[in-house]
């Protein structure tokens, strides 16, 4: 009688299912789904960013930075030119929108406890976009470093950034977070184009509260000074395609593991880059009531005022738990 290797066989048995379903072909997850987000069903959890408040419910106590992330909404993708755009598969796609203001952040976030540790991925399809406006407005001839020739677009440099982050904590109180920003353009509309993460923990609204950190509206709430981020890698440009109203799609792949606390690596299309030397710097402090806590979040920050847009079509977490 031949033995059969049931591990061999559960994976192969894994692998025809996921590849037989369009939904999850298209993704490489890790041996256990936790999540498939599909937006075409809803928000799926994926949900506004909002500061703590006091014991009373008053949202006058909300910290400033953090009390106009906006909320994400479903999207088709209507523009003026082009009419409805639709999402990578089906109709609708998740929009993250900022306010037409220097700094504004938009963010959803997608919260879940830990039942074990080790790699955990998360994966996307998204597209980003700074707002047209017809007739001018904030979109000129030029911005930055750009000047329309048929091919580059202004808008593309009105573009700011975008970020995928998690937050972390568990093993009595280690709080930490994990964070890969693509850094578009800086200040002054000139690409930057690279990866970037902070050295430093994100303020908190406690560290607020015990006075030690205050931010002002429209700061960069990850970390507000700009000589805590550092870059890794050559320069990654993406597909922006001319104008801001052709949506192409892109691939996001990010592994951590959260047993050792470490970043794993990031995919995004074709290029994979190796973060595991990335610092992952915890809160000096244990944080009480967020044992196994397991937050995701999505985030689009403008630079130029212009609006900016973060779509994404389809999210898939899983973890080999």
């Amino acid at each position: 009688m031949t033995s059969v290797d049931t591990s061999e066989l559960g994976s192969a048995l894994r692998d025809a299912i996921r590849s037989s379903d369009p939904r999850l072909s298209k993704f490489n997850p890790l041996k256990r789904i936790l999540t498939l987000d599909d937006f075409n069903e809803g928000t799926n959890g994926w949900t506004e960013l909002l500061g703590n408040y006091n014991g009373q419910g008053d949202l006058d106590t909300v910290d400033d930075h953090m009390r106009d992330f906006r909320p994400p909404q479903l999207s088709n993708a209507t523009f003026f030119d082009t009419g409805t755009h639709g999402a990578m598969t089906g109709t609708y796609s998740l929009k993250l929108a900022t306010r037409p203001y220097p700094g504004h952040t938009s963010t959803a976030i997608r919260r879940l406890t830990m039942s074990g540790r080790g790699l955990l991925q998360i994966e996307a399809y998204f597209t980003y976009k700074a707002e047209t406006n017809i007739g001018g407005g904030a979109e000129a001839d030029s911005y930055g470093e750009v000047e329309y020739d048929g091919n580059l677009h202004p808008s593309e440099a009105q573009f700011g950034a975008f970020t995928v982050a998690t937050d972390l904590c568990g093993d009595g109180g280690l709080r930490y977070h994990t964070v890969a920003r693509y850094q578009n353009t800086d200040e002054d509309g000139n690409f930057v184009r690279k990866i970037m993460y902070p050295v430093v923990p994100e303020p908190t609204p406690r560290e607020h509260v015990e006075g030690k950190v205050k931010l002002e509206y429209a700061a960069d709430f990850t970390a507000p000074n700009p000589e805590d981020w550092h870059s890794i890698g050559e320069p990654l440009e993406l597909c922006f395609n001319e104008v801001p109203t052709k949506v192409n799609w892109h691939y996001l792949r990010w592994q951590i593991d959260t047993e050792k606390r470490k970043n794993v690596e990031l995919q995004i299309n074709d290029r994979i880059i190796d973060m595991s030397d990335v610092p992952v710097p915890p809160y000096e402090e244990k944080y009480d009531s967020l044992e196994n806590l397991l937050n995701f979040y999505f985030s689009v920050r403008t630079l130029s005022g212009a609006r900016n847009f973060l779509y994404l079509d389809s999210v898939l977490i899983s973890t080999d738990w």
